[in-house]
């Protein structure tokens, strides 16, 4: 009887810890971004970049898909981004070797696969670490 007492009490215990003490706090999507591209200057923003030269993406929750270039970081604020979801999976159909602001990108859920939506890109405004000449 008395482990099966402890076991209780320990269960309590734990359930009365607030979850955000023992979860990692996550921060708000435009935190998040500022954090991304902290040391990062930005450049003039351009309607195409190269999508064969893309290393990268990632999507921050209704915000922003952020490509990766080489060390530099192209920011997209696509003009329905309340659809994107950090846990979608983006699929990309071109006609060329460009992603450009004409472009849509389907949104795929992340374990069934299924069709989430899309997002119609904007213009890509480069960013680089600070000092960077390119």
């Amino acid at each position: 009887m008395r482990p099966l007492i402890t076991a209780i009490i320990a269960a309590a215990a734990v359930a009365a810890v607030p979850a955000a003490a023992t979860a990692r706090e996550k921060l708000a999507p435009e935190a998040q971004l500022a954090k991304l591209l902290e040391g990062r200057v930005a450049g003039k923003a351009r309607d195409c970049i190269s999508l064969s030269a893309v290393t990268s993406s990632q999507v921050i929750d209704k915000t922003a898909i952020v490509y990766r270039i080489g060390d530099t970081l192209w920011v997209n604020r696509p003009k329905n981004a309340d659809s994107l979801d950090e846990d979608d999976v983006l699929v990309t159909k071109t006609t060329t070797s460009q992603l450009c602001s004409i472009d849509t990108v389907e949104l795929h859920d992340r374990s069934s696969h299924m069709y989430n939506g899309f997002v119609s890109l904007g213009e890509f405004t480069p960013y680089r670490r600070a000092g960077s000449n390119r």
